[in-house]
């Protein structure tokens, strides 16, 4: 109760004619995140659902956090296995290693992003938005441990600048921002983004971890099937997640409960998750019978394709983002069914591309607001056939 005393005491000096005026945006900003705002839309409005952005936005962030949280002990994992420590460290101590070397990560992202945010509203005299709340987590968790700060840093800052606020911000974004951020580092860096030198963390990080040799490799299971070569992991790690990728999407578990609370709460479309698994499942399905995605001679199971890469992650919280995913009921079974087919055909295709999910559910996104607008038109022209105009 004090802190918003405190705040309403502050607040006329950043309101029209106080001393603080050129500041009113962020101020607005720290206000609206801290309290729901007690004004309610105008007449004539258009209004999706009752929910408040900001309720959607911090229900994604919190079902994301299982995905992530594992994915900071999976890269204190893999660095302890890699240098063959693991059976003498203690939980805590792979996992505070994980964290130590996410959390950078996850600060330049929000630090790059949020400050392009505030300071673009504060040029525009608008009020600064929290579609970043989101993106800002999970551009971190969709790239390698091994990529640099630096170039996080530029992915964060074109994703924002050339994929949301150029199209008038949260909202108007035809492109998932963390989706373009993952496609500016892969065809700006692909050799940062690719191979068998990122996966794995290989400093150790103020007295914990290990330093591996610099000629250290470890692919990912994508990446073997790529080469013709069997996965050195097993099919339980995969579901649980102990395999090397990037950082939030290795355990389909931890994506299963993130999932759940989306679908629980409302906030992701079932139809766009289901679909997107339907698409992916009948191209591998075509695929594993025409023998075209093998390890050798042996062809890989079509429903191995949902526990290896970013599929799960990207389906379950990327293909459903409600801006950049398509609004009516019909085109949210086509959008998903076009991502899981176009993510397969990708993976089996394109030898010197094994993950396609990403890249699918860009296309995706570049397709969500022609296949709404002939869905939308077909049900106009099939209810003035019921009325009886032409």
């Amino acid at each position: 109760m004090s802190l918003r005393k405190y705040i309403d005491h502050i607040k006329p000096n950043f309101e029209e004619g106080g001393k603080l005026h050129a500041f009113r945006s962020i101020f607005d900003g720290f206000e609206t995140f801290l309290y729901v705002p007690n004004t309610t839309a105008k007449s004539g409005s258009n209004i999706h659902d009752a929910i408040d952005s900001k309720r959607i936005m911090s229900m994604v962030v919190i079902a994301l956090m299982p995905a992530m949280l594992f994915g900071m002990y999976n890269i204190g994992y893999q660095n302890y296995l890699a240098a063959g420590t693991l059976a003498s460290a203690s939980f805590l101590e792979i996992f505070i290693y994980g964290f130590l070397a996410v959390l950078p990560k996850i600060l330049v992202s929000y630090i790059v992003g949020l400050g392009i945010e505030f300071a673009w509203a504060q040029w525009k005299g608008e009020e600064i938005q929290e579609g970043y709340l989101v993106s800002g987590i999970l551009i971190p968790l969709i790239v390698p441990i091994g990529c640099p700060l630096w170039m996080l840093a530029l992915a964060c800052a074109f994703s924002v600048i050339f994929c949301k606020e150029i199209f008038g911000g949260t909202g108007m974004n035809i492109f998932n921002p963390a989706i373009a951020a993952r496609m500016f580092l892969f065809f700006s860096y692909p050799s940062k983004m690719t191979g068998d030198t990122i996966w794995v963390a290989q400093n150790s990080i103020f007295g914990l971890g290990n330093d591996l040799p610099d000629t250290f490799t470890a692919a990912t299971p994508l990446g073997e099937i790529g080469q013709g070569i069997t996965p050195s992991t097993s099919i339980c790690d995969m579901i649980c997640g102990f395999i090397p990728g990037s950082i939030g999407e290795t355990s389909i578990i931890a994506i299963a409960i993130g999932a759940a609370i989306l679908l629980w709460t409302g906030i992701a479309s079932w139809r766009t998750m289901l679909s997107v698994f339907v698409g992916g499942a009948v191209l591998a399905c075509i695929f594993e019978q025409t023998g075209s995605f093998t390890i050798g001679c042996e062809t890989v199971p079509w429903w191995h394709h949902f526990v290896m890469g970013g599929f799960a992650f990207g389906a379950v919280f990327m293909a459903t983002d409600p801006v950049t995913s398509c609004r009516t009921t019909c085109g949210q079974y086509i959008y998903g069914f076009l991502i899981g087919a176009m993510a397969i055909i990708i993976r089996v295709m394109n030898a010197g591309y094994p993950e396609g999910m990403m890249l699918a559910i860009f296309f995706g996104n570049m397709f969500a607001p022609t296949i709404d607008h002939f869905i939308v038109e077909r049900n106009i022209s099939k209810r003035l056939k019921r009325g009886g105009t032409k």
